[in-house]
């Protein structure tokens, strides 16, 4: 049976996988940063992944069907997750940086239809592939090696979290602490750089220590402006997320009900990832017998 997000929740092992999720998020953005951004706020994060989920589920005999500029902006604004005008410029970023390209004949088509590009094909599959491992590693699961087995997996499991995603309000709308960094620019990205260097041993019963932390070094890796990173930080201190124990070098911390509460959050996503694997992964047996 798939792992349910109050169980994952409530293990306490569940903080190493997304120790881990985050230590790969880190990797996946110093290889690629322009990409890594499309996952760096929680509205692009839903725009990357319903995009990419209606590109997949193409039917060359349904015109009506795939990735197009207005069938994002429907999917997207039924939620009310962004504007036309936000979904709009979204596609046009895309095109701009190669993520996606015209299929073959529609340059000049309307509605005009995408595909996405051979870097976005293999980041989605390490982004699922990084989330199957983290699962993993809380329950010595084997989801990553039959993952790997069945690359062709991706194509059924992404939509279907990506859809069940979007319409579940506990990941769309994440609580307000989270929501503080995710709702901002970058925010995703300087929440997976905290969450990959917490001290998961540490007994202080009120937060985990981080380490040093340089704002205008963490701003200009991000490509954000200093005084955004600062007026965030300056917000996050003030609602009790963070904050600075004094000494000659300050060592940042982060709130254990922070933590607590990304977990949470986090828990809704990873198990809609393990009841697309173990639907997909269902199909591919009875298909086998």
């Amino acid at each position: 049976m798939p792992l349910r997000a109050e169980d994952l929740a409530a293990d306490p092992k569940f903080i190493l996988g997304i120790r881990f999720h985050a230590e790969r998020m880190r990797t996946m953005y110093e290889a690629g940063p322009r990409l890594a951004r499309l996952l760096a706020s929680q509205q692009r994060w839903l725009l990357t992944q319903m995009a990419y989920a209606l590109s997949v589920e193409r039917d060359p005999a349904d015109s009506s069907s795939g990735l197009t500029a207005v069938r994002l902006t429907n999917e997207i604004t039924a939620y009310k997750v962004a504007s036309r005008n936000t979904v709009l410029s979204f596609v046009d970023e895309l095109l701009t940086y190669r993520f996606i390209a015209y299929e073959p004949g529609e340059e000049r088509k309307r509605p005009r239809h995408f595909e996405p590009a051979e870097i976005s094909h293999q980041s989605m599959y390490g982004w699922l592939c990084s989330n199957l491992v983290a699962l993993d590693l809380l329950d010595g699961g084997e989801r990553t090696a039959y993952f790997e087995s069945h690359p062709a997996m991706a194509r059924q499991m992404q939509p279907r979290i990506a859809r069940n995603c979007l319409a579940d309000q506990r990941w769309r709308e994440p609580p307000e602490q989270v929501g503080l960094f995710l709702w901002s620019d970058a925010g995703g990205l300087i929440v997976d750089n905290l969450m990959s260097r917490i001290d998961i041993q540490e007994t202080d019963p009120e937060r985990f220590f981080v380490g040093p932390v340089d704002s205008r070094a963490l701003a200009a890796d991000f490509m954000m402006s200093r005084t955004h990173m600062q007026r965030l930080f300056a917000k996050a201190v003030q609602k009790g997320c963070l904050g600075w124990e004094a000494g000659k070098k300050p060592v940042l911390w982060i709130s254990r009900a922070f933590v607590e509460e990304y977990c949470r959050w986090q828990a809704v996503k990873f198990a809609y990832v393990d009841e697309a694997f173990s639907w997909a992964k269902a199909e591919l047996d009875g298909e086998a017998t």
